[in-house]
């Protein structure tokens, strides 16, 4: 069983260094999170899987790591200026701002919300006399009105009225449509062809919540595949059964994952056809991977506003030239990191009275795949142990941990809770001191999800560890 609870999840997170509230010795920034030691090479270990499996094994997909500032008028080219809102209303009693769509959404989850404009919205809290969720008052809230979600900073040595407005970047697409014609020039790809890209992301929001779910700052994971116009459909679908074979390879149950279209009403300005790939939450069904088919807008818009020719040439054919329709696969890296989470956390019932917290993460994405216990701290042992950790690090691509401090029992559930896959315990049998613990040179490997115990030979060690990876 998944997390049934968020609480669970957001305190494991804090205990054991997956996820800690930003500026927290100051008393923190509200939705602003720093990933600890674990959970940095957890997001890391999903983000390079990411990579390998979309990105270095095809042919077809290439890479590129952009700049978070860019020029203005790319966001005003792009649309997001003026069409990148949401509604917001302000309580007047409390001077809490909320967003209009959540308040509905959160009283009465039936009412569908999406696409509706902010004078709807308005009209639907006043009927259902919707209440400020932080004072309670049901009669100061204003009107809902559009609010840009682009962080606006300024660029120049001294801050003014004259100096320039930039943007820290909504979302990481721009960067690819811009570079369409350096990368097209550079690689000779032919359509159809993916631009990938990795990085941090921005968006001003209004009600953040739900833990790392809806942030100020987050990680995304996407490419634009570029394809002829003819060709959309077939490759849309292409991509999202590409998704969907992606989340079962993590492990994901396929009872918590759906797929939903978006309606006309909710489709973003640049897209003529959405799918959501969604996870059921603690807190509902959510987003978890997006597919948008963004026609030929961007590649259009940027040529008109840049004077660039951003069309492609057939190369068996000058005389052809067209621009490029697109099928984009978001993938959001923070969120995702969560839903794993949420999805290998389990509260497990043992024999007798005992229970153990566990994560069932694959082990390609744990932060510790394997972990080093010395059954004491006897200098012997430890130096055997210490030997085998350094032999495992030098050898292998696997992430180890050394742990000596407590009984083998507590160490066994730590690493459960950090969902280590494989434990390693070093005992007197491995350094010929004890035969009833096991032959000489042998050690017992612990497995997370069964609780099984093997003896190895070491020689044969290294082999059976990279085989579990």
């Amino acid at each position: 069983m998944p997390a049934s609870s968020l609480d669970s999840v957001v305190s494991l997170c804090k205990r054991r260094g997956f996820i800690f509230p930003g500026s927290d010795i100051y008393g923190g920034l509200a939705n602003s999170w720093d990933y600890g030691p674990l959970g940095t090479d957890m997001k890391n270990a999903i983000r390079d899987w990411w990579w390998d499996r979309f990105v270095r094994q095809r042919r077809d997909m290439v890479g590129l790591d952009a700049a978070i500032m860019m020029n203005p008028k790319v966001w005003e080219a792009s649309g997001h200026v003026a069409n990148f809102n949401d509604a917001m209303v302000d309580c007047k009693k409390c001077k809490a701002r909320h967003r209009a769509d959540h308040l509905i959404e959160n009283a009465y989850p039936d009412i569908a919300v999406e696409g509706k404009t902010p004078a709807e919205l308005t009209a639907v809290i006043r009927e259902k006399q919707i209440a400020c969720p932080s004072c309670g008052d049901k009669t100061q809230l204003t009107d809902a009105r559009k609010f840009n979600l682009l962080f606006q900073t300024h660029m120049g040595a001294i801050l003014s009225d004259q100096s320039e407005a930039i943007y820290l970047r909504g979302e990481i697409a721009q960067a690819m449509f811009v570079n369409f014609k350096n990368v097209l020039g550079t690689t000779r790809k032919r359509l159809p062809f993916g631009i990938a890209s990795v990085g941090k992301a921005f968006r001003n929001e209004i009600t953040p919540g739900n833990f790392t779910f809806r942030t100020l700052e987050f990680d995304l994971m996407e490419f634009e595949y570029f394809v002829r116009a003819e060709e959309w459909e077939t490759v849309f679908k292409y991509w999202l059964d590409e998704q969907l074979a992606w989340v079962k390879e993590m492990g994901f149950s396929a009872d918590r994952i759906r797929t939903r279209d978006h309606s006309q009403d909710e489709l973003a300005h640049y897209s003529k056809k959405s799918t959501d790939v969604e996870y059921h939450t603690p807190f509902g069904w959510k987003e978890m991977f997006g597919l948008a088919y963004r026609t030929d807008f961007d590649l259009k818009n940027h040529m008109e506003k840049s004077g660039e020719d951003l069309q492609y040439t057939d190369p068996d054919d000058a005389k052809i030239k067209f621009i490029p329709h697109v099928i984009e696969p978001t993938f959001g890296l923070s969120r995702l990191t969560l839903m794993t989470l949420l999805e290998a956390y389990e509260e497990q019932k043992l024999e007798g009275d005992d229970t153990r917290t566990v994560l069932h993460l694959h082990p390609r994405i744990a932060p510790v795949q394997v972990a080093i216990l010395p059954l004491s701290k006897k200098e012997n042992l430890i130096a055997k142990a210490q030997e085998l950790y350094n032999k495992i690090i030098h050898e292998t691509n696997l992430r180890a941990d050394f742990d000596v401090t407590g009984s083998i029992g507590k160490r066994y559930r730590r690493q459960d809770e950090i969902g280590t896959p494989k434990c390693i315990t070093v005992d007197f049998g491995t350094i010929g001191e004890d035969a009833a613990q096991g032959e000489r040179d042998t050690v017992t490997i612990r497995d997370r999800d069964t609780l099984k115990q093997e003896r190895v030979p070491l020689s044969l060690l290294m082999e059976k560890l990279k085989k579990a990876s």
